[in-house]
């Protein structure tokens, strides 16, 4: 049986807006083992994103618990790609080692090897603009698995691809997950995404964001795109949007 990684107990959030109090969480609970992939999906405005800030300590939360091992490392791949665009490719991985101060041969390699992993072996030495969309956001994830996180949590980082790059993507970080074996908290709209993708999915309610339901997701974790066409992948699809549509 695998670790809990990560665990929050009853955790709500609220911001001050105008002077009055808004809850963007409400009592929201659910474990994480180690080595799954957990999807968030939730109306527009449920508080995914805001859940990620808090677990990466970006912000605070008002009551509960967020359990996790002492010196535990958080990668964080945002919506946006949020390179520099005047540092080559592989100068853009290793910045969270060059914030470290790790040595610079060990970072370089290191950062080599990851591009090669995310399918961009050649393109070590060219500049974000570039790449397309879907190459930024590779160099994206190879900048955060950098530091060898624990933890992965991923916002929406397809969401502004189009759908063949997106699909493309799903397949690679499929492969990504099976070869790293991280455990993943990933943040999407797209509930046929988060099948595809993950070990289990959890549906929030619209704001105040609560865990409606968990539903897990047996598929075997080697997945490609022709599951998609399998009826067991549709099956769940439409279980999960049947929950998102309740309110």
């Amino acid at each position: 049986m695998s670790d809990t990684i990560l665990e929050l107990k009853d955790v709500e959030v609220v911001y001050s807006l105008k002077e009055k109090e808004v809850k963007a969480l409400e009592r929201v609970s659910f474990k994480v083992e180690e080595g799954e992939f957990v999807s968030l999906v939730g109306p527009s405005g449920c508080g995914k994103t805001t859940l990620l800030k808090v677990i990466a300590g970006l912000i605070d939360f008002a009551s509960g618990e967020i359990m996790k091992p002492e010196d535990f490392e958080i990668g964080y791949v945002f919506q946006e790609p949020t390179l520099l665009e005047w540092r080559k490719v592989i100068d853009n991985v290793v910045l969270p080692l060059e914030i470290k101060g790790i040595d610079k041969e060990q970072k370089y390699k290191k950062a080599k090897k990851l591009l090669k992993l995310v399918g961009l072996e050649g393109f070590e030495f060219v500049y974000p603009k570039d790449l397309s969309g879907g190459m930024k956001q590779r160099v994206a994830i190879a900048r955060a698995l950098i530091y060898d996180p624990e933890l992965l949590l991923m916002d929406e980082p397809f969401g502004a691809l189009d759908v063949p790059t997106r699909l493309k993507l799903n397949s690679e970080l499929n492969r990504i997950w099976l070869r790293t074996n991280k455990t993943i908290l990933f943040v999407t709209h797209n509930i046929q995404e988060a099948v595809f993708l993950s070990t289990k999915v959890i549906v929030l309610s619209r704001r105040p964001g609560r865990v409606k339901k968990i539903v897990g997701i047996d598929f075997p974790r080697k997945r490609d795109l022709k599951l998609l066409d399998r009826e067991e992948y549709l099956e769940k699809v439409i279980e999960i949007r049947k929950i998102f549509g309740k309110g």
